[in-house]
This record gives C-alpha cells, sequence and structure tokens, in this order.
C-alpha cells in the first residue's frame, strides 16, 4: 500500500481543510471553503483563501510527530503494511494529539479514540513497570500524538476512588537514564513549590513511571488549542535547540494576549531561573508554548511541564538556548538584565523571584534523602541532583 498523501485536518470536530504532499514534494494545507476564524490550525496560518505552502511538513503538523523509542514502536508496527512517512504517521496517530489538531484520510469523519480507561491506581501501584510500559507501549502506541525523545504514550485513565476519568501522559524510561521519573517528579515539584502553574503529576510507587495529567482537555473534555516555541517560530521539531530565550521572550509578547502578558513573562522567567537552579539542560523550544480556546482570541502560557536535572546524566551538559549569546549556566546579573530588558519585569519582582524559587528548590532538595532510603536504586542519580542543586542554587543567591 502507498504512502499516505493527503489528510483532512480536522479542529476538534470541525472539518478546517487538506494537508498534501505535492509531486515536487512540497507540503500545501489549504482550508475548507466557508471556514471561519475559529477553525485555524495555528496561530500562524490564519484562515484565508490562498494555501499555506511549505518546503517541509509545516512546524505545527510537525509538532506532536513521534521522536525516539514511541517512532520506532510506531514504525515497527506500521511500516510493512502501509508505510511510514510524516503523513501516514498523522494518520495513525490522528486520533489522539496533543492540542486542537486532529487527522483523518480525506474521506473519512472526524477521528476519535476510542478505548477503555487504564486505571491510575492500577499503573501508580504496579509492580513490574518495565513490563507495564512495554504493555502499554504496544496497546497505545498508534493512538499517541506526542512528540519527545522520551518514551511517553496517551491514555485515559480512572481517578483514583471514583469513576471519572481523564486523559494522561504517562512516561518511562531504560537503563540509560536511571532514576529520570523519580527526576522529572522532584523537578517539577520544586516547580509547583514556587508557585508556578504544572498539571497534576505523579510518580508510580517504584519510581518506574511519571504519569502526568493532560493539560490540553478542558473538564468538560473539549479540546484546547496548544502550540510549542517551535511552530510559533515557524521551526520543524529538528530545530527546537537553535534559538534563543530573547527568542522566546519576543514570542510571548507576539502571541500571549495582552491581559496575560505580565503573568506569562513572569512563569517564563521564573521557568527559566528554576531550569538553572536544577541544571535542567533541556529547556528548549518544545518545552514552553501558549493555550487557546476555539476561538483564538485569549492565548495564555502553558503550565510548566518537561523538567529534569539533565547533569545528572550529562555532567558538562549545558542550556538548550543561548542567552546573552551563550549557552552556560549563567549569572544572576545576566539573568537579572535579561528579565528587565526583554521581560520588562520591575527589579524588585525579579529579586523576589530569585528568593522565591531558591526556598523551593531548597525545600524540595530535602525530600530526596528519604525517597533514596526507601528507593536505593536512586542513590546515584539522587546524589548528583542535590549535589547540582546546591551548585545551581548557590549561583544564584545573593
Amino acid at each position: 500500500m502507498p504512502d499516505v498523501s493527503s489528510l483532512a485536518v480536522w479542529v476538534a470536530d470541525t472539518r478546517a481543510g487538506i494537508l498534501a504532499r505535492e509531486q515536487r514534494q512540497e507540503y500545501v494545507f489549504a482550508y475548507s471553503p466557508g471556514s471561519e476564524a475559529g477553525s485555524q490550525v495555528s496561530l500562524t496560518m490564519p484562515v484565508r483563501l490562498q494555501s499555506w505552502v511549505s518546503r517541509d511538513l509545516h512546524p505545527i503538523f510537525q509538532m506532536n510527530l513521534p521522536e525516539g523509542a514511541l517512532l520506532e514502536a510506531i514504525r515497527r508496527a506500521i511500516a510493512k503494511v502501509i508505510g511510514a512517512d510524516s503523513l501516514t504517521i498523522l494518520k495513525v496517530t490522528g486520533g489522539n494529539q496533543v492540542g486542537r489538531n486532529r487527522f483523518s484520510l480525506p474521506d473519512e469523519e472526524s477521528p476519535h479514540s476510542a478505548e477503555h480507561p487504564e486505571s491510575l491506581e492500577q499503573l501508580l501501584t504496579y509492580p513490574d513497570t518495565k513490563d507495564l510500559f512495554h504493555e502499554l507501549v504496544n496497546k497505545y502506541a498508534l493512538r499517541s500524538g506526542i512528540s519527545g525523545v522520551q518514551p511517553k504514550v496517551l491514555l485515559e485513565a480512572t481517578e483514583r476512588a471514583t469513576l471519572a476519568s481523564s486523559c494522561y501522559i504517562v512516561k518511562s524510561w531504560g537503563t540509560d537514564y536511571p532514576g529520570l521519573a523519580a527526576n522529572e517528579y522532584f523537578c517539577m515539584t520544586a516547580a509547583r513549590r514556587a508557585g508556578l502553574p504544572t498539571p497534576e503529576f505523579f510518580l508510580s510507587d517504584n519510581g518506574g513511571l511519571f504519569i502526568m495529567r493532560r493539560f490540553d482537555i478542558a473538564p468538560d473534555g473539549a479540546f484546547i488549542g496548544f502550540e510549542d516555541m517551535c511552530s510559533l517560530q515557524a521551526l520543524g521539531t529538528a530545530q527546537k535547540y537553535l534559538s534563543s530565550y530573547e527568542r522566546v521572550a519576543k514570542s510571548i509578547r507576539d502571541f500571549v494576549s495582552g491581559e496575560h502578558l505580565l503573568k506569562a513573562r513572569e512563569q517564563f522567567f521564573s521557568t527559566l531561573v528554576l531550569s538553572v537552579m536544577v541544571r535542567n539542560g533541556d529547556a528548549h523550544l518544545k518545552n514552553f508554548g501558549v493555550l487557546y480556546s476555539s476561538t483564538p482570541g485569549t492565548v495564555t502560557i502553558a503550565p510548566v511541564y518537561d523538567v529534569v536535572t539533565t547533569t545528572a546524566y550529562i555532567k558538562n551538559d549545558v542550556p538548550a538556548l543561548s542567552l546573552a549569546g551563550t549557552k552556560k549556566w549563567w549569572l544572576r546579573k545576566i539573568l537579572e538584565r535579561f528579565a528587565i530588558s526583554y521581560l520588562s519585569l520591575p527589579p524588585a519582582l525579579v529579586s523576589i523571584t530569585f528568593s522565591r524559587l531558591a526556598d523551593a528548590v531548597t525545600e524540595t532538595r530535602q525530600l530526596i534523602p528519604g525517597y533514596i532510603a526507601d528507593h536505593p536504586d536512586f542513590r546515584e542519580t539522587g546524589e548528583r541532583m542535590m549535589a547540582e542543586w546546591d551548585q545551581g542554587v548557590n549561583g544564584l543567591i545573593e
């Protein structure tokens, strides 16, 4: 069977247009006649009569293409039968994407991912999470339109002690990065303690799975528009490290609604300070984003997600993006200058931000020794994290 050459693109349950790969290997997206502004597939691609043409797959459609282990699992499952090019993978994962966009063959109806919910309680207490995650990948890989090198799947699960179900992202990792789930859990705990907005998240009892509630689905089940900074800067996924935090600040200014702009700037600066303190070298363009409703009139910054201490595994790791022309763990004065010059934050607020983040990281650090005592296999990673956090906090406190 040949590769897929065209797809219908849906914004929730509204057919927005057709995405096709032309003979010249260009990708073309055309809105359906009569499409309204609320049907736009991206904040950078408003509804218009003229088609949107790109040499590579448009960044908004690249955004959720699986990477790493998840991509390989999908390719193994479909390559022999229907091929494994980008449009084919979008077709396969099209019913369950992060954000509002969905994909189907042109003559099909709006896709939906019908599945029986898992039990969140069982996911968190299952004794062998390696076997469990392998089973989840086999079950959900073809229904998981989500990017990132770390192995992860999208699924629905019933919540503890209730019959209600919600949508979650479940992550794991192999032997290359031991304890990564617990690493992310403690980093995200520091973010939450600092007052930063975070999705609800959990760590399985044996530390093998990190589970996070999806923030792109409203309580009533409606899809919320989500775009990462790669999409907003018209860059492909492979270019997620080829930018700067100054450009992220500009994108926030350009796309976040005015009434939410100050909060977005404060959150972005706090997240950057947190990344320096916990030595998160993976705060790239795909780990910042915005949210918007069916009418893209109100745009807000997305909550904090995907924060890990990368130097616990890569000793000499550096920040993902440049700041002031460099990629290094910057001095406080560089961050202060950035906050004032590019984010228009008052000096008093900047000073309070450093203190608030330092307190949150220090308080969270105190939880790690107890976790190590109960999970000895986390000792090496946990001790490295604590050493890196100490260095990160001390370097930014006057």
